[in-house]
């Protein structure tokens, strides 16, 4: 780690384990992207093998993804949920698309079903395109202000309260939650968003302050503007990473996985993607993430094992962190230095690469969860059917 890097007081100590969590892909999974190529219908049959997998092999939770692609993430989550022991669910939380009473009645419900397993992902919302199809015409702006009459609503009724309230998107009288949740007052808000008033959000109101894989310097940036808007609000976040990962035992398999990964994508894909983000979405994060290698296929080493790859094509994150466990310990270890204590992390095919993360990654970073579970998580995958068989059963050997 550089000795120039200044430490945080409320980062965990550089030697101690990160929350590690994992994701199931509800749009859809695969070896390759740009292709249907060995491809993976979104099927509740293999989410559940993956949140299974996850569940024993020690990640603490899973982020489930939300938009007109996705399978629903409340619905989903709650049918995992019954599968699954330990494993905290990270659903989002819509503002604008359902009234914060009826979120706060989900919400009771699907904590109480989970006995405390849940956690909300604030989703705002960055493709006017798609919200459009939700019924949603505000701007990005309008969008924040809106999100925060929302949480501020959704928070008094999981307290308990009954609600009365008129403000300029909200107006309802008597509202209630009969059924509080299990985590008091209300489950963890997680939320990440690159724009002024998406900080200023995050600062006055979320627990967990969320950014996608950039290099440490626009990391630290951004981390520095939240814990001072939290400040104004007397407040102090968590921080949590988004990033996919290729781990491999040597550094020249990891990056022959990288290539292999986006070896079909076209140079007309990765030039109708890059206009998309540029001209159709108003998300800072998703404009951050495609300058990073500006829609060029020799542009996308733009850190030390941070490679930009998967974002030619993908919304979201569209990094990954791509070298042998030790080197991708290095680098995670240098973003905790930051104050990055959760990472949400990802790689394709989701089921096999959470294999290969819990495997080689885990033990250089000290998360011993759950390892016990191995030869169990293998067992419960043939239980209900079986996807990339041979590396499972070589997994148990």
């Amino acid at each position: 780690m550089p000795s120039e890097q200044k430490h945080y007081p409320e980062a965990a100590a550089a030697g101690d384990p990160l929350h590690f969590f994992w994701f199931i892909p509800t749009h859809g999974d695969g070896t390759y992207l740009g292709t249907d190529r060995l491809s993976r219908r979104p099927e509740y049959r293999y989410f559940k093998q993956v949140a299974i997998a996850v569940d024993q092999l020690g990640f603490e939770g899973v982020l489930l993804p939300t938009g007109q692609s996705c399978e629903d993430s409340w619905i989903t989550a709650t049918g995992l949920a019954t599968v699954t022991e330990r494993l905290k669910y990270l659903v989002a939380l819509r503002p604008g698309v359902t009234s914060p009473t009826f979120a706060a009645r989900q919400t009771a419900a699907l904590d109480r079903l989970s006995d405390g397993r849940l956690l909300l992902n604030v989703v705002v919302g960055g493709n006017p395109t798609e919200l459009a199809g939700d019924g949603i015409f505000l701007g990005h702006d309008e969008r924040y202000e809106q999100a925060r009459e929302f949480l501020e609503i959704w928070k008094r009724l999981l307290a308990g309260e009954t609600v009365d309230f008129k403000g300029k998107h909200y107006d309802l009288k008597g509202a209630r939650v009969d059924f509080p949740p299990v985590q008091g007052p209300n489950p963890p808000l997680y939320f990440g968003g690159s724009s002024d008033a998406g900080q200023d959000l995050a600062g006055e109101t979320v627990d967990m302050y969320l950014t996608w894989g950039e290099p440490l310097e626009q990391v630290r940036e951004k981390l520095e503007a939240a814990r001072a808007r939290a400040a104004r609000f007397g407040r102090k976040l968590r921080f949590g990473m988004r990033i996919h990962f290729i781990v491999r035992e040597t550094e020249e398999d990891a990056w022959r996985a990288a290539d292999r990964l986006i070896e079909n994508i076209s140079d007309e894909q990765i030039e109708r993607s890059f206009k998309r983000f540029q001209q159709e979405m108003d998300s800072v994060g998703q404009k951050r993430q495609a300058a990073l290698h500006g829609g060029r296929r020799d542009k996308l080493l733009v850190a030390p094992n941070l490679w930009a790859g998967v974002g030619l094509v993908r919304t979201g994150v569209g990094t990954a962190l791509v070298g042998t466990p030790k080197q991708v310990a290095e680098r995670l270890r240098e973003y905790q230095a930051l104050g990055i204590d959760t990472i949400i992390g990802s790689g394709y095919p989701h089921l096999e690469e959470a294999y290969r993360v819990a495997e080689l990654l885990f033990p250089e970073l000290g998360i011993t969860a759950g390892r016990h579970g191995l030869r169990d998580a293998v067992a419960n995958e043939f239980a209900v059917g079986n996807y990339g068989g041979s590396k499972l059963a070589a997994a148990a050997g």
